[in-house]
């Protein structure tokens, strides 16, 4: 099962997706994965990996690192895994040496279904970066126009897709879920 999350930047979404995975591998007995993809670069990169560290605190993630090629990472064992999060993931594909820079799209999205292969559940945090109404440079709206594309096909793929809203989860598409 495909879940994404998305909200805008300190909309409550990482601990929507926190939740959902936990009770997923409550329900199932399931172990529980978090791949982290966010390079913790300079003091406020620290300060942001230690708060969501916190916040998955006691509630028995394994975490797994994974920048890139997030299609070649193994499971310990066929889990719920949290993603968090795709807007990561996609910036280290296009600027990372190691990424896939103009294959990103292409990358990301076979990483994805590998990891849903892998998964009894997948949930997946991305950002919503597109409302703010600013004009970017070339790059940040190649940027923009990749994980757009990429936030779209998972949301066709996707059984759940929910949006969060002031820490409020809307539900913009459910299938088959209990």
């Amino acid at each position: 099962m495909l879940t994404v999350v998305t909200g805008g930047s300190g909309s409550g979404k990482s601990e929507y997706a926190e939740n959902t995975a936990v009770k997923f591998a409550k329900e199932e007995g399931l172990p529980l994965y978090y791949i982290a993809t966010m390079r913790p670069f300079g003091e406020e990169g620290k300060r942001r990996v230690e708060r969501h560290r916190k916040l998955r605190a006691g509630k028995g993630f394994e975490t797994i690192e994974c920048y890139v090629n997030l299609e070649n990472q193994e499971l310990p064992e066929k889990g719920v895994v949290l993603l968090e999060c795709l807007s990561n993931l996609t910036a280290n594909e296009m600027f990372e040496t190691e990424g896939a820079g103009e294959g990103t799209e292409a990358r990301v999205l076979s990483g994805v279904k590998a990891l849903l292969e892998k998964s009894a559940h997948l949930v997946i945090v991305t950002n919503d970066i597109f409302s703010d109404g600013i004009t970017y440079d070339e790059v940040t709206a190649l940027y923009q126009e990749r994980l757009g594309h990429i936030n779209r096909e998972l949301a066709f793929l996707a059984d759940q897709v929910a949006e969060v809203v002031c820490g409020i989860p809307l539900q913009l598409k459910s299938k088959g879920s209990k």
